[in-house]
């Protein structure tokens, strides 16, 4: 292996050529102190994405002691410390020295959450850094004494301050790594206990704004506080014993007038999926792993998708058991959505009424009786609700505002007023039986099948041209191939590194796992599985393991999956 100085003398031979001659450093470098520099790619022009890097310290040197990650719960948390204190470490130098991308050195480091990332990596044996660097040129001639300042100077000092524990706070490792562990001890509690989600006392939902999930901290803020009769307390390996509502299984409503915090609460319950940081606010808002966001989604495409629970006798006969269309309705985008949630394993269903359809949620008794049954398709929610339920075991939290024949169908109903829940279950049950509807309940008694579907292979081949293309574009959207995957209606997706990693598990999936005769359960199963076992790695082609891909969980893969507009299933 190549040392510092041999690099050093490389870059100092190519200094003023073009910028192609970058090439020439690409390899591995020990350095002085201990460590190893990796070059795995470089960029072909200043303009281009950045070089990809990794510098990987031995542990023992690095001073980190095997409780810091023994097991995934912990070492997740360790990883996003060190990430987050590399990129810290990344603010201290020069971020712009020529042109394009010329200087920076970058890491990606997320932002309220904490994601299992492939931007750091700890094992028994080391510690691994994976970043990006724009090697600096002016035009497009290098720039080689620019570049040896980054890799004998800065590089190693950004290493020091965030590779090594005697340059960290080990009171701030140690409360990001417990309160991680916290969370997701809360998460199998609830499992375990028949719960959907724990909202702790104290705990502050609002956020800065729609584009800012940073707490919002203001004097006016009001920290959440359980009702008295849903208040539990659960014993934490870390934090010990704490206080919060216990969200119970079944039919939840979450009422109360408008701007009084429904939506808050039903938005930090979805992202409560997601472990968060320390000082987030929402610590100690952990709902189920199997909770999925439902709304309408107009226009998106629907393929063989078994809606008949909720959708039957369509004019012109289309069969609602395999119902397929290029442009979905409100109501039957909500339906395929439900169903796709459900055949991938959802559990608990999230829905609010200001995003769905409303001849989906709810056909009142007047409604009724204009259009008789035998002319309306559409069996809505509120019919079938109780039979998810009872029959697949599937919960529900729904923000309702405007419709209280919802009371009847529901085993829990929290209002929400000037940000404070209130149990008020005995009293919505009391209005109803005071306020008969007379509705009819529609659909049967049952809630009816879930059935399993098989994606073909040559659907999901991303080729554009002769070379087959995927990428994330942003945060909502995948290149794949020819076509645009987009993800706007996805809410519980969070994180463009997230998105990344999605696309190229679809491209895994066609590679690995479409000739097998498995079902889209089964695929993204195994996927999650591969993952488990050797990390996010498995889903690269690329030989020095990007840094860039972040967690995501199946039912977002899923969700990307059936939104291909090529896709077909058997």
């Amino acid at each position: 292996m190549a040392d510092l100085k041999s690099l050093v003398t490389t870059l100092s031979r190519i200094d003023g050529k073009g910028y192609k001659a970058y090439k020439d450093i690409q390899g591995n470098f020990s350095y002085p102190e201990g460590g190893k520099l990796f070059i795995d790619y470089v960029q072909g022009d200043p303009f281009a994405s950045p070089s990809r890097l990794r510098f990987r310290v031995p542990i023992n040197q690095a001073g980190f002691d095997q409780k810091f990650f023994l097991n995934k719960s912990r070492k997740i948390a360790f990883e996003d410390y060190l990430t987050r204190a590399f990129n810290k470490a990344t603010r201290n130098v020069k971020s712009n020295r020529g042109t394009g991308k010329s200087g920076m050195i970058a890491i990606d480091s997320g932002g309220q959450e904490v994601l299992e990332r492939s931007s750091m990596v700890v094992t028994k044996d080391y510690v691994e850094a994976r970043f990006v660097v724009g090697l600096p040129a002016q035009g497009r001639k290098i720039l080689g004494k620019q570049a040896i300042q980054m890799f004998e100077k800065e590089i190693p000092k950004i290493v020091s301050d965030s590779l090594y524990l005697n340059s960290l706070s080990v009171n701030e490792l140690e409360e990001h790594i417990a309160v991680n562990e916290d969370q997701d001890a809360l998460r199998e509690y609830l499992s375990k206990n028949n719960y959907i989600a724990f909202i702790g006392n104290g705990a502050i939902l609002p956020r800065i704004s729609g584009i800012d999930d940073r707490p919002l901290k203001d004097d006016k803020v009001i920290p959440f506080e359980s009702p008295e009769s849903l208040q539990g307390e659960v014993e934490l390996p870390n934090r010990g014993k704490v206080k919060g509502m216990l969200l119970k299984e079944g039919v939840n409503l979450i009422v109360g007038g408008g701007y009084h915090g429904k939506s808050t609460l039903l938005n930090a319950i979805e992202r409560g999926v997601y472990n968060h940081i320390p000082d987030d606010g929402r610590e100690l808002v952990v709902s189920r792993e199997e909770s999925v966001k439902i709304r309408a989604e107009d226009g998106r495409r629907v393929e063989k998708v078994d809606i008949s629970p909720f959708i039957n006798n369509l004019p012109h006969g289309a069969d609602t058991r395999r119902f397929s269309t290029e442009d979905a309705s409100g109501s039957t985008s909500q339906a395929a959505n439900i169903m796709e949630a459900l055949e991938v394993g959802s559990r608990v269903l999230l829905l609010d009424e200001d995003t769905s359809a409303t001849n989906f949620m709810i056909r009142d008794v007047r409604m009724q009786e204009l259009v008789a049954k035998n002319k309306e398709p559409i069996t809505p929610l509120i019919d079938k609700i109780r039979a998810l339920h009872a029959e697949l075991n599937v919960s529900t939290v729904i923000v309702v505002g405007g419709s209280g024949d919802y009371f009847d169908v529901a085993d829990n109903v929290i209002m929400m007023d000037h940000y404070r829940p209130y149990e008020v279950t005995d009293e919505a049950h009391k209005i109803a039986s005071n306020h008969e509807t007379y509705r009819k309940k529609e659909g049967g008694t049952s809630f009816g099948k879930l059935t399993s579907r098989y994606p073909t292979k040559k659907c999901l081949d991303p080729i554009k041209g002769k070379k087959r293309k995927v990428a994330a574009k942003s945060l909502n959207q995948i290149q794949y191939g020819k076509q645009n995957i987009l993800l706007n209606e996805v809410e519980q997706l969070l994180d463009e590194s997230q998105t990344r990693a999605i696309g190229d598990a679809i491209f895994y999936v066609y590679k690995f796992y479409l000739d097998s005769n498995m079902t889209l359960q089964q695929i993204v199963d195994q996927v999650i599985s591969d993952i488990d076992k050797k990390g996010l790695d498995v889903l690269s082609g690329f030989d020095g393991h990007p840094g860039d891909y972040a967690g995501f969980r199946p039912f977002e893969l899923a969700a990307a999956i059936n939104r291909i507009r090529s896709l077909v299933i058997k």
